[in-house]
């Protein structure tokens, strides 16, 4: 079989790396930003590893002409990123901070010069704190508050930004109000539902204004024109045994609670019998008013799709390796399983499960700490080996290809990330970039999946 290259893709198809404001800007008080709820989460004793905070991270704020010269340098033609929302309106409403919104004009303008086409998310995590004191995503506000900081970056942006986001894997949401993991670490099942709701209605909010803004959606994606979507993760739960109906129904249960729960009020106009009487047996229903589902559902232009593997589901967890073949050798250093066919699995999941009938990009893809193993040449210059890193990506890159050739529209793919960042309660323990860089240091070391990268978009 000849070796898989960009080539062997449609023509026009994008590639790029993904990051996101949080994780690699630092600067989080500087020039008028606001806090975020990370800027405090990270600052509660044991909530991130070694205490470790979002204040440097890759210092892509005062960086970023280096940084982006080094993406464009992997062959790479568009950068996905997001815009902090505090760092615009430091309150979340009404005050606007014309540094930063200068600091993105810079930014965008580089991306722009190099052939980087910008691909731009709202939302990737990073609530203002202040909007946190006011609920936060409890608070039905929320739609007016995301929707005004949206049309504000659509008619300052609109012109130069073909793809817009609104929301980046609203899971996380759930995450940081119904499990605490995650900011700003409420824990309560009905929050986390309620916070999923409340985004999915900022979601719809947005994508009307951006309808104001810019007309109704067209017949096909135009990428000179500004476009806009949103970004849902797909980790499909499958049960560690077929035949046993207990782990056939947790996987189905998980998958109602996961990605489902967005897809269906996104694409079908509504939760599903299952998910709803889950949620009213425990007492979490959120608060559903008239309208609300017509509000969430509105024509996109094109479907973001994050996936990085499967979940495999038991109610007995000491079963799932004794009966999950791991074929192939897609194991990690730490005997987590990678799934390369999970790409494939969720590009047919979603256009014929849920009637996703637009393009789609993946906008997310890649592995962490691959078995990296940092070697010194006879100059005592540094080489990062990260051999699994290559198989993973090439893995799921052949996936998308057979995908694609079965006819599913798909128009772009993102490695996740060019530069180790700050992963979020993972600190710099887990490390995806192609690139490794420690927190703040100019200390870049080319890792051999960037050179594969180069090599393969050649």
């Amino acid at each position: 079989m000849a070796k898989l290259t960009a080539r062997d893709f449609p023509e026009g198809f994008k590639w790029g790396i993904a990051t996101s404001a949080a994780q690699i800007e630092g600067a989080v008080f500087e020039d008028g930003k606001g806090a975020e709820i990370w800027d405090v989460f990270a600052r509660t004793p044991g909530k991130t590893y070694g205490g470790q905070t979002p204040d440097i991270a890759c210092d892509y704020y005062h960086k970023y002409p280096e940084q982006l010269a080094m993406m464009r340098g992997l062959g790479v033609n568009s950068h996905r990123f997001s815009f902090s929302w505090a760092r615009v309106m430091p309150d979340g409403a009404g005050r606007v901070n014309q540094k930063g919104v200068d600091f993105y004009k810079r930014a965008i303008d580089e991306m722009l010069r190099l052939g980087l086409m910008p691909n731009a998310t709202l939302y990737h995590w990073d609530l203002p704190q202040e909007l946190e004191y006011r609920g936060g995503f409890l608070n039905r506000d929320i739609v007016n508050w995301f929707t005004e900081y949206a049309g504000f970056m659509f008619e300052t942006f609109g012109d130069v930004v073909p793809l817009w986001s609104t929301f980046n894997e609203p899971i996380a949401t759930y995450v940081g109000y119904g499990l605490g993991a995650f900011a700003p670490g409420r824990k309560s099942e009905r929050f986390g539902r309620q916070a999923n709701h409340n985004l999915l209605l900022a979601h719809g909010s947005a994508v009307k204004r951006f309808r104001e803004l810019f007309g109704e959606k067209r017949p096909e994606l135009d990428l000179t024109k500004p476009n806009i979507g949103i970004v849902v993760d797909v980790w499909h739960h499958h049960p560690a045994r077929p035949e046993d109906p207990r782990d056939c129904a947790l996987a189905e249960l998980e998958n109602e609670k996961a990605y489902r729960s967005y897809l269906n009020p996104l694409f079908k106009g509504g939760y599903t019998g299952a998910l709803l009487k889950y949620m009213a047996e425990g007492d979490c229903l959120p608060d559903i008013r008239p309208g609300d589902f017509e509000l969430i559902r509105q024509p996109l232009d094109f479907f973001g799709l994050n996936c990085y593997n499967r979940v495999v589901d038991s109610v007995e967890p000491g079963k799932v390796r004794e009966t999950v073949e791991f074929g192939g050798g897609n194991y990690m250093d730490n005997g987590a399983e990678f799934y390369p066919k999970a790409i494939y699995d969720a590009l047919h999941n979603v256009t014929e499960n849920f009637g996703v009938d637009v393009p789609i990009f993946i906008t997310e893809n890649g592995t962490y700490n691959c078995e990296e193993q940092v070697v010194y040449d006879a100059d005592g210059r540094a080489r990062v080996h990260d051999v699994t890193r290559i198989r993973y990506l090439n893995g799921f890159l052949e996936w998308l290809k057979k995908a694609i050739d079965e006819g599913i529209d798909v128009r772009g793919y993102y490695v996740w990330s060019m530069l180790d960042n700050f992963e979020w309660t993972a600190g710099d323990s887990m490390r995806f970039g192609l690139i490794r860089c420690d927190y703040g240091a100019d200390n870049y070391v080319y890792k051999d999946s960037a050179l594969w990268l180069r090599e393969f978009l050649r």
